[in-house]
């Protein structure tokens, strides 16, 4: 699944060939993904011009003067800007065309997996963070409102284990499975450890690792996944400095030690024993 340095990589490529453009033309290839395209969509934004092109967590906010629209790349999604008149492939579900100046460009969403998601937010309806999608997301991880001092805070009455909690995007949001395993190799901290458990000191190593990794993945382009492309087709590179995440059994770069495999929450987990406590 793209995580968040995939989707802030997908944020900036796309962004300059679409603020400022006009809405000429909306396509739908099927009903929806993992929801229902919106029935009033092509009326909402034929016409209108892109004030802005942002980021929430893992969705996509391409904002309108009438509202936002909602982008998800679900689990194996992403999107290309393209030329007209460019082969429609299996999966290509929904083009967004915009116009600038006399040129065209095709906004497209690729998604084998269907998983996800266009939705439409009119301002009419109230605050973008309100949206059920929204409201419940942590703070954002590269951002002032992140820090140690939230994470503990907030981890005070938490049994669960620190990567789980990591993951439940709550506290904090867009720190997936590859950035949380590497993030708690950097910090020293096992991913088993209970979240209360974890001093204030720790979680200024912790909270300076999520900071540093997550902004070296989007410089890198991000990570290669399976269905994972960056909008110009390319791959991203970060993959390429794992310390632990799809190296089980491998030895750790630092110890030696062989790099173990779990699963918590059906999720694998990738850490080093040693290193890692």
């Amino acid at each position: 699944m793209p995580e968040l340095p995939e989707v802030e990589v997908t944020r900036r490529g796309v962004a300059p060939h679409l603020e400022g453009r006009v809405v000429e033309q909306v396509v739908f290839r099927r009903e929806g993904l993992r929801w229902p395209f919106p029935a009033h969509l092509t009326e909402s934004l034929v016409g209108q011009r892109i004030t802005s092109v942002g980021r929430r967590g893992k969705y996509l906010l391409i904002g309108f003067d009438s509202g936002i629209l909602i982008v998800h790349l679900g689990m194996s999604g992403h999107l290309r800007v393209l030329p007209p008149g460019v082969e429609i492939k299996k999966h290509d579900h929904f083009d967004l065309v915009v116009r600038d100046g006399d040129q065209l460009h095709v906004l497209r969403l690729h998604d084998p997996r269907r998983f996800g998601a266009v939705l439409w937010h009119a301002h009419d309806d109230g605050d973008i963070e309100q949206h059920i999608l929204l409201r419940g997301l942590g703070v954002e991880p590269l951002e002032d409102k992140f820090s140690a001092e939230l994470l503990h805070k907030e981890t005070r009455k938490r049994s669960a284990p620190i990567k789980q909690v990591l993951l439940a995007g709550d506290i904090v949001v867009g720190v997936g499975n590859i950035y949380a395993c590497e993030s708690l190799f950097r910090a020293g901290i096992s991913p088993k450890t209970p979240a209360s458990r974890i001093s204030r000191a720790r979680y200024d190593k912790l909270a300076a690792a999520i900071r540093d990794i997550l902004a070296a993945a989007i410089v890198q382009g991000g990570s290669t996944l399976k269905d994972f492309i960056a909008v110009n087709g390319q791959s991203g590179y970060f993959q390429q400095t794992y310390f632990v995440y799809d190296r089980a059994g491998v030895p750790c770069r630092n110890c030696g030690a062989p790099v173990r495999q779990i699963k918590q929450g059906q999720r694998s987990t990738f850490y080093c024993a040693t290193c890692q406590r």
